[in-house]
């Protein structure tokens, strides 16, 4: 058991040792300007990597860009990062995204996410509510790389649809489950 413990704290500080200054700072733009900027690079990232995603932009009421999340985690974990709700082009409001876990789990990452609200019901849900907590209000669908073969404007039939990417670091699996996003003032 002393054995592990010992494994495990040098783990710890060799991924704390290693994980750039720049990645957790990174979870908080410095101003406002910066986190539109931000946002609407992530996006054209993900356009680039998932073409469907630029088709729903074109149908989406809203998207809420997350692009720079932080997750770390040693049997509890938790991620941070702060984005923007965009219509069209133009940002609306600023959000975070918080999350927490437990269990087997240990390093970690950058990525972003962003969420497509393809309904009217979506984006009054989330303007009501102040915050969302995902699982609970409008379905959101993952969109991974079977999904994103099969989607297409006739067959969106969800609220929601949820592409991470920019993934970066080391940590064993990404998960937007659990996750409550709340209004911020910038």
């Amino acid at each position: 058991m002393l054995i592990i413990q010992r494994f495990l704290l040098a783990f710890v500080l060799v991924m704390v040792s290693i994980m750039p200054i720049g990645m957790i700072s990174s979870a908080q733009a410095a101003t406002a300007e910066d986190l539109n900027e931000d946002c609407r690079q992530a996006l054209q990232i993900l356009y680039r990597v998932q073409p469907v995603a630029e088709t729903l932009s074109h149908n989406a009421k809203a998207i809420l860009v997350f692009p720079n999340m932080i997750k770390a985690g040693l049997v509890f974990g938790g991620s941070y990062g702060e984005g923007a709700l965009m219509r069209g082009s133009t940002v609306v409001d600023y959000y975070n995204s918080v999350s927490g876990s437990w269990g087997l789990q240990i390093g970690a990452q950058s990525y972003g996410y962003a969420i497509f609200l393809m309904s009217d019901d979506a984006v009054s849900y989330l303007d009501k509510s102040k915050g969302w907590e995902l699982g609970v209000g409008p379905t959101v669908v993952l969109v991974d790389e079977g999904i994103a073969r099969n989607l297409s404007t006739t067959t969106l039939k969800e609220d929601a649809y949820a592409f991470i990417f920019d993934q970066q670091g080391l940590m064993a699996g990404i998960t937007i489950e659990g996750t409550k996003i709340s209004l911020i003032k910038r």
